[in-house]
């Protein structure tokens, strides 16, 4: 997957709208939290995966970094399983229809708790402290999807730093969501995935420009770095 750059129109567009081309370039840690979605051998291992993005390993150095940056800085971390139960039938059941009976049973098969799809990536750097959530949505953030919103309340955490695969599904739809939910949220650009650049970067552009802010690692870690040297 080639490097995500914003277009100078998009950019000057939300500087229009918000005074800055990025409203979230300034990170408090204490405050702030990595998301990493979906992240599982499911979407990840060619033998298991019930739908496979194989951009999605090339993500994980980048996701690493990021997380060990935020830690060290005195935010949070959370790994978000995308999980299929016996609600998924009929909570969720327009899903279903949607798909032939052969990807239903890959998906039940590929995601139910226990089964090896399920499971995180193993290079994840999956740190004790760290919390995972199970995922029962696209979106982490809609109602029925987690209960990770209340979570993160109950730890005074206000930001979100979405991650993982893939962007224009999950990743999207968790970002879209947090917003809506009063989350400052910024999609990382260099820590999603997606099939294709394009489906990536229409993700990251029509975000963008109505929900939050895309940032890179780099970026991120910027923030961060800027938010503590103005503490001291």
């Amino acid at each position: 997957m080639h490097p995500f750059t914003i277009p100078e129109a998009v950019a000057a567009r939300v500087a229009a709208r918000c005074g800055t081309p990025h409203p979230f370039a300034r990170l408090d840690a204490r405050r702030t939290a990595l998301v990493v979605i979906d992240m599982q051998n499911g979407f990840m291992r060619a033998d298991l995966a019930h739908a496979l993005c194989p951009m999605a390993e090339h993500v994980v150095p980048a996701i690493n970094r990021l997380a060990g940056a935020l830690r060290q800085a005195g935010g949070a971390v959370y790994w978000i399983q995308n999980t299929f139960d016996a609600r998924c039938e009929t909570e969720w059941s327009i899903m279903q229809e949607m798909a032939t009976p052969e990807a239903r049973a890959r998906r039940a098969a590929s995601m139910s708790e226990g089964m090896p799809g399920h499971a995180l990536w193993p290079a994840l750097d999956v740190q004790s402290r760290d919390e995972v959530v199970r995922k029962y949505r696209y979106s982490a953030f809609i109602q029925g999807g987690s209960d990770l919103p209340e979570r993160l309340r109950a730890r005074g955490l206000d930001t979100v730093l979405i991650a993982g695969t893939v962007t224009n599904c999950c990743c999207e739809s968790s970002a879209r969501d947090a917003m809506m939910l009063n989350f400052r949220t910024v999609m990382v650009s260099d820590g999603c995935a997606a099939v294709t650049d394009a489906e990536h970067s229409a993700s990251l552009i029509g975000f963008y420009l109505q929900f939050g802010d895309v940032l890179t690692v780099d970026e991120c870690i910027a923030g961060l770095a800027t938010e503590e040297r103005d503490a001291a």
